[in-house]
């Protein structure tokens, strides 16, 4: 499968109805602490923009929800990959996505035989504290080595003056989070992402 070079994670579907109009076409949904109903709620409207808009949906964690409301792609870290019904999952027809950050987490992800592997942080994030420092982009290549021919996506303190060192490293997709959520202009910096990826497509 082939994922679009830009890879836009929100936390909201409140982000998604601003950002995706724009020309967004692979998008996370991340929300880590919302009761099911406005989980439910969140998943349901940001699938039906994300339709409007050719825009593939990525559902992080929420396996179960997105099932029951008809999602095709999930993303599960390493802690809810070893909670998750990968059969279940993969009856649904789900594609799946899956972070790693060493050696084991990927080895431990190659053999739930996901859709893509996401290698971070390549380089110091705020998003989250991290027990990993920062991988670099020569990790990128080594990881793009391992995995080949799965999709890998790097993710952690990416910014557009910094995509070509990844995309030539091996990345086939750039994730970001707070360079776009935190940006003071967030619909520029997201065209701004869009046309620096473009290359790539």
């Amino acid at each position: 499968m082939k994922l679009d070079p830009f890879y836009l994670i929100v936390d909201s579907a409140d982000w998604i109805e601003r950002l995706v109009p724009l020309g967004v076409k692979l998008i996370q949904l991340r929300i880590k602490t919302m009761e099911d109903s406005g989980l439910r709620a969140e998943i349901r409207k940001a699938k039906a923009l994300c339709a409007e808009h050719q825009c593939q949906l990525i559902v992080n964690d929420h396996w179960r929800l997105a099932i029951e409301e008809g999602c095709d792609f999930v993303h599960l870290g390493q802690e809810d990959l070893q909670n998750a019904d990968l059969a279940r999952i993969r009856t649904a027809g789900l594609k799946l996505g899956l972070s790693t950050h060493d050696h084991l987490e990927l080895q431990t992800a190659m053999a739930a035989e996901p859709d893509y592997i996401a290698l971070g942080p390549i380089y110091p994030t705020i998003l989250k504290k991290m027990k990993w420092a920062p991988q670099g982009v020569e990790r990128i290549s080594e990881w793009e080595r391992r995995v080949a021919p799965i999709p890998l996506v790097a993710i952690g303190g990416l910014n557009p003056d910094r995509l070509d060192g990844v995309f030539a490293a091996g990345a086939d997709s750039a994730a970001v989070v707070t360079d776009i959520t935190l940006n003071a202009d967030p619909e520029a910096r997201t065209r701004e992402w869009i046309g620096k990826t473009e290359r790539w497509r």
